[in-house]
């Protein structure tokens, strides 16, 4: 479904207000007296339209940032590298500099230090941002995509996400085809978007072979080697059995190796393990990997033209949801590996 993000422009509120631009900009302005029949009208056709004047929109064209800010939370792991690849790409095509600016994934940002003052819109990545202050943008009509997380209730800002519950689902039903029953699942941060709907793949995949949900299985993997690696290995100490591991993903999976081989446990042999993303080493580590692949890069790219076409009072997309792929190599001890 398609919706026009656009808002009342300037010539708007003249129109509404039977008088010049001019006239609306002396009144934004305030520096230069206009007559008190004119200012009042201006003001009741601001009022009426619910006109906000964005800083951008009171300058020059030529005098726009030509600047797209991007707010991620904590830049870490393989990930990443190929969601910037494909930003900064499509914004070199478009002649527009990338801002970048990462904050903790735990304190996201309370004060703006990228916004409407100093880029031209935003690309905001999951949890980055405080729903308050994605409200504050919204409400003053700054361009704003999002990137794998929805926007707050009632608020109608571009999404560009991946299939993370079908290939989740994909995943887990080909672990259970090929014999495994204990799957364990490990949880990517909290409130991560990504997270919530691989969870749900994961337990929608259970349900359609009648294995019942076992809450001793699942464990927080964080998307972090280190975490992944420590949640494996209190599984273990604890005498959990399981015989397969979706790690959450590709990140976390470089931690279950590890605990897996301190253990002597033998992959696949003993514990199939499966990622999400396929990113690069994922191919090379050993056994190579058995995950989903997601369109990264494109996912970055769709973010920039979809931003890109609310800057040009353009039509943009409500949700752009990318679709995945089981890739399918040794980690996971299936026959028909690639």
């Amino acid at each position: 479904m398609n919706h026009k993000f656009t808002s009342a422009t300037i010539s708007d509120v003249a129109k509404h207000a039977g008088v010049s631009i001019a006239t609306v900009s002396r009144v934004l302005n305030g520096k230069t007296p206009v007559q008190a029949d004119k200012a009042e009208r201006v003001r009741q056709a601001i009022a009426e339209l619910n006109f906000v004047p964005r800083p951008a929109a009171r300058t020059l064209a030529s005098r726009k940032t030509n600047t797209i800010g991007l707010v991620f939370s904590e830049i870490r792991g393989a990930f990443f590298p190929h969601l910037l690849k494909g930003i900064e790409a499509q914004l070199h095509e478009a002649g527009y500099e990338l801002l970048v600016y990462s904050t903790h994934s735990d304190r996201p940002i309370k004060r703006k230090p990228i916004g409407e003052h100093n880029t031209d819109g935003l690309l905001v990545f999951t949890t980055s941002l405080e729903k308050e202050e994605i409200a504050r943008l919204y409400k003053i009509n700054f361009p704003m995509v999002l990137m794998h997380e929805t926007p707050p209730e009632g608020m109608n800002i571009p999404v560009i996400t991946v299939e993370n519950k079908d290939g989740a689902a994909m995943l887990v039903n080909h672990l259970i085809e090929h014999g495994r029953r204990r799957i364990v699942f490990l949880r990517g941060p909290e409130g991560h978007e990504d997270s919530v709907w691989r969870e749900r793949g994961y337990r929608e995949a259970l349900a359609a072979h009648n294995i019942p949900f076992d809450e001793a299985l699942v464990s927080s993997g964080e998307f972090d080697q280190e975490t992944a690696y420590h949640a494996i290995k209190k599984l273990i100490q604890d005498g959990v059995d399981f015989d397969a591991v979706f790690a959450g993903d590709d990140d976390a999976s470089i931690g279950v190796y590890r605990a897996l081989k301190e253990a002597r446990r033998l992959i696949p042999a003993d514990v199939a393990v499966v990622g999400f993303d396929d990113v690069e080493f994922a191919r090379y580590i050993s056994p190579p990997l058995t995950t989903v692949r997601a369109p990264i890069e494109e996912v970055g790219r769709e973010a920039v033209r979809q931003l890109l076409a609310l800057l040009n009072g353009e039509q943009a997309q409500s949700l752009v949801l990318k679709r995945t792929e089981l890739v399918i190599r040794e980690s996971c001890g299936c026959p028909n590996h690639s």
